[in-house]
Parts: C-alpha cells; structure tokens; sequence
C-alpha cells in the first residue's frame, strides 16, 4: 500500500533528529524501549541516532497515543 507523503511535522522532526535524536523518537513513540535503544545508539555515534530515528519518524505515522 502506498504511503502518503511526510508531513510538515515530520519535516520538523527530520530537522530535530539532525541534532539530538532521541527527542523526536520520544515524540513518535513515547517513553518506551525505541527510545532507550536510540540513546545507546546516540551515545555509540551520531550517525547510528540519526539513522535509528530517521527509521522510526518514517515508519511510524502517528504519535503513540494512549487513552485513559
């Protein structure tokens, strides 16, 4: 199926994950394990973060939202 293109939000989040990647992995995914896995990544390299959250911004549309 094919994807509708990215948002001006996730354009945004591009931008973010150039400089600290693990914040726009939270906004995507929450307080989980992606993000934990993006710090290790962030903390081994640069390029490793920014690839892992490339991944995750592009893979997943919507924000993780949890109703209560």
């Amino acid at each position: 199926m094919a994807r509708p293109p990215s948002s001006g939000g996730d354009i945004i989040l591009y931008v973010l994950a150039l400089l600290i990647p693990p914040v726009p992995v939270f906004m995507k995914r929450g307080c989980g394990g992606d993000v934990i896995i993006n710090i290790l990544l962030w903390i081994l390299g640069w390029i490793p973060g920014v690839i892992h959250a490339w991944w995750i911004i592009s893979k997943y549309e919507v924000p993780a939202v949890r109703g209560y």
